[in-house]
């Protein structure tokens, strides 16, 4: 197969590692790419927002396979379009991708086929908003209802927070996505993320895993996209998966195929445990990043299988073979992030590491120039490791770490630490 992956962070590059070693894989080209997806595949510059572009790009250069990666290009329709000219195609449409780019949506999802989630309002003006906060309280969770790069969601523990988040939100910090906010209840539990492979009909589930949203030791800090996850989360027991299955996720299926917008691709369910039982916090419609690259070091070649058999229906016929073991990314950072932060610095003693099923480092926010590997994001590598146990996986993580000399770097030393 010719497999084009669209998207250019962490996740891709772990999802590119994968496919890369299943035999089905003929030619592989990620678009645009990072220096270090660049080791393992083609890289290629397509507008991978315009539906048309990828089309142009699949028919010239025969791809049979189109994996999405982020959640823009879903939002924009890429899928679609590549499935409107016979491309098959992982990835839910526009009209299903709504789940994660629209809070008040998923919200009105979950009213309609009862799955349990967090009490809510929504608002189009500030003042009603406010209001709404000073009747309820805090803590209390303010939400730009579209797309935020996952930085949309504010946690405020105080009134003066909440109201601040309102007006930076109506303000236009995040653009267009915090036109509408979706206030919330505060949820009190452990938050973990719940990954499922669904073709619209039929569901499966192919991994759990724990995020580390603050940049801080601790959980402090501001939210980021994410500092470091490990896989599997032990606070999502077969038990409570089952359940958070058939009371969350399969209800969401169903009404999206009752709307005539049937849901195909990986349904990332953000959940709430509170005394054994999850509640939904919020949907992704694609990869987490950086859990996807936990959950790749632990799938390996199948992930491709189990994509392929959901872009075509048959998920009923695949099943997912799991190693008994524990994955760990920790993500290093331009210090400075998740504010400013200055690009171009040289990462040093990469190619000293070892790239097996056991270690791998995926790229993020890299590219080469003159012979380096230089950082261009906020987010830069993802430095990922499988052990026995958790402790073993993390303790291979940081090893790696600290054999990368790159001073204008960080990274939070405790990826793990609910778990363990």
């Amino acid at each position: 197969m010719n497999i084009l992956i669209l998207g250019s962070g962490g996740r891709e590059h772990a999802l590119a590692w994968a496919v890369s070693q299943n035999p089905k894989c003929d030619r592989l080209i990620v678009a645009p790419g990072n220096a270090g997806i660049a080791q393992l595949a083609e890289c290629a510059l397509i507008d991978i927002l315009s539906g048309a572009a990828v089309v142009a790009f699949c028919e010239e250069h025969a791809i049979d396979f189109v994996i999405v990666g982020p959640e823009a290009p879903l939002a924009a329709g890429v899928a679609d379009a590549c499935r409107a000219a016979g491309i098959l195609t992982f990835g839910p449409s526009a009209a299903a991708a709504r789940l994660e780019a629209s809070k008040g949506f998923t919200k009105e999802i979950c009213d309609a086929c009862g799955a349990p989630t967090a009490g809510y309002a929504r608002f189009t003006e500030a003042g009603p908003a406010k209001a709404h906060v000073r009747a309820e309280g805090a803590p209390i969770v303010v939400k730009a209802d579209g797309l935020a790069a996952g930085k949309g969601v504010i946690v405020a523990m105080t009134e003066d927070e909440a109201l601040a988040a309102i007006d930076d939100m109506f303000g236009g910090e995040f653009g267009a996505a915090g036109a509408e906010v979706v206030i919330e209840e505060f949820m009190e539990g452990e938050e973990a993320s719940f990954f499922i492979l669904t073709d619209g009909t039929d569901a499966l589930a192919v991994g759990t895993a724990q995020d580390h949203k603050r940049v801080g030791d601790g959980d402090t800090g501001p939210n980021t996209g994410g500092m470091g996850a490990y896989s599997p989360a032990p606070v999502l027991t077969d038990a409570i998966a089952q359940a958070a299955l058939d009371e969350i996720v399969l209800p969401t299926i169903r009404e999206m195929a009752r709307r005539g917008t049937p849901y195909q691709g990986v349904l990332y369910a953000g959940l709430m445990i509170k005394d054994g039982k999850a509640r939904l916090v919020e949907y992704n419609c694609r990869f987490g990043d950086p859990e996807c690259q936990v959950l790749m070091m632990r799938l390996g070649a199948q992930a491709l299988d189990l994509l392929q058999a959901c872009a075509e229906g048959r998920l009923a016929e695949m099943r997912v073979t799991w190693a008994e073991d524990h994955a760990v990314t920790v993500v290093m950072a331009a210090r400075g992030y998740p504010g400013a932060y200055v690009k171009g610095t040289a990462i040093r003693g990469l190619e000293a590491l070892p790239e097996d099923s056991r270690n791998m480092v995926f790229h993020a926010g890299t590219a080469a120039k003159d012979g380096a590997i230089v950082a261009t994001g906020g987010r830069v590598l993802n430095v990922t490791a499988r052990g026995e146990t958790l402790a073993e996986a993390q303790a291979r993580a940081y090893a790696m770490v600290d054999a990368i000399d790159w001073p204008e770097g960080f990274c939070r030393r405790d990826i793990g630490w609910r778990a363990l």
